[in-house]
């Protein structure tokens, strides 16, 4: 009963949405419409993956319908430009493979905006996280020297290829043990491993870590400070017309407040931007984004 009771704290299945969460999307900006290409002004729709497994990015709540953050901050960029944002469940490491297949249009699943993925796909970024650890209370763990510990990640995760795997790596070439990595298909999983000191620490983006440490209701502490700094980006193709279009999108819901009223019922004004950078660089936004903030509602 004790793991029942854990995974219902840590993946949040009673409360879905945060208090304070408001279901208000803004209204159509006819300029900022006209950034997308012809077809998707006609049809009005746009096609979104997502693995579900990510919290506060994207879960899903006790009815099955996928909720999070950044769900909420696509669909309020979808309809800024006019769009209904439909979103189709995928393993995490099938969404850019289905970029470049062309099945679907938009990957927002947490992804973090790396030089190694912008050589395939490019990023609008929309929230500034690093990585972070927790553990277990009375456990000291220091995420700089992890040598010989147990960690648990999610799969396909900057956590699992970038810094757990790195560390360990690093680790043997020094000739200390290795990390011994515990990879589950889901953030809620790797909460849950460490949360029953299954894993000594579990190592996921900071956003997701905090989220799991304020469910776990003392069961989980922070392991040390955020580090590696990242943006989480909205995936597309390489050189997507789409890319002008929700960049523009989100720099409307920076200036007209609408952005921070989003994240704030979640708690993550702390990794908000100021401004819309894509690929992580400055990136040239329409003038109508922060024109005209009278159309939001």
């Amino acid at each position: 009963m004790i793991s029942v009771s854990l995974a219902a704290c840590v993946t949040n299945e009673e409360s879905g949405n945060p208090d304070g969460w408001v279901d208000t999307l803004p209204e159509p900006v006819p300029a900022l419409q006209e950034l997308l290409p012809p077809d998707y002004r006609e049809s009005g729709r746009i096609s979104a993956s997502t693995n579900p497994t990510f919290p506060p990015n994207q879960f899903k709540d006790p009815s099955g319908d996928i909720i999070g953050f950044e769900v909420d901050l696509v669909r309020a960029a979808g309809a800024v430009l006019g769009l209904d944002v439909g979103f189709q469940q995928q393993d995490f490491n099938l969404i850019l493979p289905s970029i470049s297949a062309g099945t679907v249009d938009i990957g927002t699943s947490g992804f973090s905006d790396t030089e190694e993925r912008q050589e395939s796909y490019d990023f609008v970024d929309f929230y500034t996280s690093g990585i972070s650890w927790a553990t277990t209370p009375g456990k000291t763990v220091d995420p700089a020297d992890a040598c010989g510990l147990t960690v648990a990640v999610q799969k396909g995760t900057y956590s699992d290829t970038d810094d757990v795997q790195v560390k360990s790596d690093q680790c043997v070439a020094d000739g200390r043990p290795a990390i011994d990595k515990l990879v589950y298909e889901s953030a809620n999983a790797a909460a849950n491993a460490t949360a029953l000191e299954r894993a000594d620490a579990m190592s996921s983006d900071s956003a997701v870590t905090d989220y799991a440490i304020r469910l776990s209701e003392g069961k989980l502490v922070p392991a040390g400070d955020a580090f590696d700094t990242t943006p989480f980006g909205w995936a597309f193709a390489k050189d997507s017309d789409l890319v002008p279009a929700f960049a523009a999108a989100l720099e409307y819901l920076i200036t007209s407040g609408q952005y921070e009223e989003i994240l704030e019922p979640w708690g993550l004004t702390d990794g908000a931007v100021d401004t819309v950078t894509v690929n992580t660089r400055d990136y040239p936004v329409s003038a109508a984004a922060t024109a005209d903030q009278g159309a939001s509602s």
